[in-house]
């Protein structure tokens, strides 16, 4: 997976907006306002990308793929990993870890926003 891919399959999930509120290197991936994943555009040697997980999962992720799934680089390691892409995980599970991202923020978010998501 490169950085194209990742963006088109991003907005391909959903109502989703892509922003750079940190600034013109790293994209920002939001639902319904809040953020599922970040990716830095200065990326030379590979792709990193964060994004949200559920606690328990993002251990077991972080124990059994040990060298492509790490605690969120700058953000709250309990609910947060960095993916390393192209090595232990091919891209249907990539694209898995971003739906599940996707999701959780989805299913946080007050029932009127669910809804406006829902019928878009």
């Amino acid at each position: 997976m490169n950085i194209e891919e990742l963006r088109d399959y991003c907005l391909s999930i959903g109502p989703v907006a892509e922003e750079t509120p940190f600034g013109p290197d790293t994209l920002v991936f939001k639902v319904g306002g809040k953020i599922f994943l970040l990716v830095g555009l200065d990326q030379i040697d590979g792709l990193r990308f964060n994004v949200k997980c559920d606690p328990e999962k993002a251990v077991e992720l972080r124990e059994r793929y040990d060298q492509t799934v790490l605690p969120g680089y700058h953000m709250n390691k309990k609910h947060w990993n960095t993916v390393i892409a192209n090595q232990e995980l091919n891209d249907g599970a990539l694209e898995e870890l971003i739906t599940h991202s996707y999701n959780l923020i989805v299913e946080s978010l007050p029932a009127k926003v669910k809804q406006e998501i829902k019928d878009a």
